[in-house]
């Protein structure tokens, strides 16, 4: 179907450039609104590699953990004021949301 292939590349383009992305060197060991920066990261990130590695579906477990992640990246963005903090954060909000949308 057209419109899961664009999805699927839009998921794939945004997981790249996070791939390619270096975590913001000022948040490593951070916690913002009571959320650890890298774990934010890093279960997003690995909900999101799940999600592509199972043909764009996830578990029930896996959809729960990336709908808290989003609402505390929705804590998180408005005390981020760096551009490349803004920049990574904000790609990974959109990834966490077209995967949970899509999973």
């Amino acid at each position: 179907m057209r419109g899961e292939s664009e999805y699927e590349a839009v998921v794939d383009r945004l997981w790249q450039e996070h791939l390619d992305a270096a975590f913001p060197a000022g948040l490593r060991g951070a916690e913002l609104a009571g959320h650890d920066m890298v774990m934010l990261d890093a279960d997003v990130a690995g909900c999101v590699s799940t999600w592509r590695d199972n043909g764009g579906s996830l578990d029930a477990w896996r959809h729960q953990v990336l709908h808290g992640r989003i609402a505390a990246l929705e804590k998180v963005l408005p005390l981020l004021t760096d551009a490349q903090e803004l920049r990574y954060f904000r790609r990974l909000r959109r990834l966490a949301a077209l995967t949970a949308e899509a999973g």
